[in-house]
């Protein structure tokens, strides 16, 4: 979790810095960080959501993840319907999105205040995976 956040601090400088961040900073940091900790909700997140097996794009949803400084999440996860039961799923989410949201607040963090659009969740060699957010796309 100090990894978590030590990374996360680092990477959010450059929005005080007043630069943006490029959006897939986030999930690359939190993929970068090594499965740790009981508390790691991430880790939780993405244990329960396993290799989000599908069949079809419709068993396809996401989930928010973390909490950005100005509101919203800071990335999402897609998973299974089919495989994965929603309500764990998402009261882990917002545990998280709580966590960061206090950490930011202690931490006096600022964000570019961009939102994180839900990509939305397609079936893809049989593995749900973000969408590009168009619709109709892959």
């Amino acid at each position: 979790m100090k990894q978590l956040s030590l990374i996360l601090l680092l990477a959010c400088a450059a929005c005080k810095a007043g630069g943006p961040a490029p959006s897939s900073t986030v999930p690359a940091v939190l993929a970068a960080v090594a499965p740790a900790a009981a508390n790691d909700l991430p880790a939780q997140m993405r244990a329960q959501i396993g290799n989000a097996a599908c069949t079809d794009s419709a068993q396809c949803k996401t989930v928010p993840l973390g909490a950005r400084a100005c509101g919203g999440p800071e990335g999402y996860l897609a998973y299974s319907a089919a495989k994965t039961p929603a309500a764990p799923l998402l009261a882990l989410a917002e545990r998280y999105a709580q966590q960061r949201s206090a950490e930011q607040a202690a931490a006096g963090m600022a964000s570019t205040c961009q939102m994180a659009v839900d990509p939305g969740a397609v079936c893809q060699a049989g593995a749900c995976q973000l969408g590009t957010g168009q619709p109709g796309a892959t």
